[in-house]
């Protein structure tokens, strides 16, 4: 059993704070634009079809899909999980550094955007998404292990050695499910999608990478959920669901469909 006490700031200032929240996000798109770009150049170098995608180009790119992830995220946030809250306190949607963003509403800005940004190129909308599904899980790994560090977003009471008390979860050891996400939704899902994409050169067929990306994410999600504790305030829906899983369902279906209409576009040309 391990009793949470970890402080969610990382450097105080006194007049303001640096958070593990903050950071995260930071981090999360650093690496994962640094990672792109190694995958831009390997792609050049050994002529994967990347020929329309330049360095420049994701660059950016990376300013479109930072707003993305910010307002999709927290909008995805307020309507999907608290909006009588935030209805009633339309300040406290702008305190992005106390938590709350949604993945699904940050994935439909990432989405938004790079369609916008994909019409003022005159790029194939894939060509760019395919190289951020495959840095996404990047971002997904930090955001997870920052909400570990929140103790928020905890599991369901747990039995287990690694149990751990959350300062706002009871006195009754719960699942890490937060750290189980930052495996399965962050490093599994980056080393799987990146074996297809460089190994099995899946980015030589634009759009595959990206439902592949809907399709495991989602999956990864679902399972995640058995052991995540439903918000308080919403329970399950249908008496069944999360609301997390009902979403990683929308998505996993959306990532079948697309998958399957590329493929009969393939056989019809």
């Amino acid at each position: 059993m391990i009793v949470h006490s970890f402080d969610p700031v990382l450097i105080d200032f006194g007049l303001f704070q640096i958070r593990w929240y903050s950071m995260a996000y930071i981090l999360g798109i650093i690496l994962g634009w640094i990672y792109a770009v190694r995958i831009i150049h390997l792609t050049n170098q050994n002529n994967y079809n990347f020929e329309q995608i330049k360095k420049s180009q994701f660059d950016d790119l990376i300013i479109y899909l930072v707003v993305g992830i910010i307002l999709g995220g927290r909008i995805g946030y307020v309507i999907f999980y608290n909006f009588e809250y935030y209805s009633q306190n339309f300040l406290e949607i702008f305190k992005l550094w106390q938590g709350g963003m949604s993945f699904h509403g940050g994935l439909l800005g990432v989405i938004i955007s790079i369609i916008i940004f994909s019409k003022k190129t005159k790029t194939n909308f894939f060509k760019f998404a395919d190289i951020v599904s495959c840095v996404a899980p990047i971002g997904i790994f930090f955001g997870r292990i920052a909400n570990f560090i929140n103790g928020e977003l905890y599991g369901k009471i747990a039995n287990v050695p690694w149990g751990v008390i959350f300062p706002n979860g009871g006195d009754i050891p719960r699942h890490p499910s937060q750290l189980y996400e930052a495996l399965l939704e962050g490093l599994i899902l980056l080393l799987l999608i990146n074996y297809f994409a460089i190994k099995k050169k899946l980015l030589f067929k634009p759009g595959y990478i990206s439902c592949l990306f809907l399709i495991t994410y989602s999956v990864a999600r679902i399972f995640s959920e058995i052991f995540r504790e439903p918000d308080l305030h919403l329970g399950l829906v249908f008496n069944y669901f999360s609301l997390g899983t009902l979403l990683s369902l929308i998505t996993l279906i959306s990532g079948i469909f697309i998958i399957l209409y590329i493929k009969k576009n393939e056989q019809n040309n």
